[in-house]
């Protein structure tokens, strides 16, 4: 029993180091756990000098990998004196969608129930996603997370808002997946329709 046992650490001792290395440096983010973060100012209500500096705190990152990447997962946005609201996709071929679930408790949303607070089938309890939600304050919002290399699931509820300035926020990780090695179809193009298949042009 020994042996086999310093056999495995001998083998496969490497490979779980590197493993946990990896997940390290990709700093993901603990599930089911409540965080708060504070956001301010909304993104497009900021000097010049300041968009040029980046997101800074307009934006919230759930993990290192999301971050070194510059690809935040949820921003804080909307121009000074205009309504400001949430979105998670901000560049390239992310697809990332958001939905207000309405006044419910961050502790009560599970992954299951973001898709479907009551769990009922009916057409008109399923969430809602899309690209952007605006800021309600008391309102919880969960994010469907899907860009290059990454998926996942996060719920957040607005403990305080003070439009264009600043969100204070409780969230919560579901899922959180980096994936690697990536494939996928070449030719993804945000504009570009359908063809039928006997046209190749």
């Amino acid at each position: 029993m020994k042996l086999a046992l310093a056999l495995t650490t001998i083998f496969f001792g490497p490979a779980l180091f590197a493993f946990q290395q990896q997940q390290t440096e990709l700093g993901l983010p603990e599930l089911h756990v409540i965080k708060t973060a504070t956001l301010s100012p909304a993104y497009s209500c900021r000097s010049q000098k300041e968009f040029q500096a980046g997101y800074q705190n307009t934006a919230l990152f759930l993990s290192n990998y999301s971050a070194k990447r510059n690809s935040p997962d949820l921003v804080f946005n909307g121009a000074c004196g205009g309504k400001d609201y949430f979105e998670g996709a901000t560049a390239g071929d992310d697809m990332s969608l958001i939905a207000d679930l309405g006044e419910v408790a961050v502790e009560e949303v599970s992954a299951s129930k973001a898709f479907n607070l009551k769990r009922v089938h009916s057409f008109d309890l399923y969430s809602k996603f899309a690209q952007v939600a605006p800021v309600e304050a008391h309102h919880t919002y969960v994010v469907l997370i899907n860009k290059q290399g990454l998926r996942g699931l996060f719920v957040f509820s607005v403990k305080s808002y003070v439009p264009n300035s600043k969100v204070d926020l409780q969230f919560a990780v579901k899922e959180y997946q980096v994936l690697s090695p990536r494939e996928q179809s070449a030719g993804f193009d945000w504009e570009a329709g359908n063809r039928a298949l006997g046209n190749q042009e």
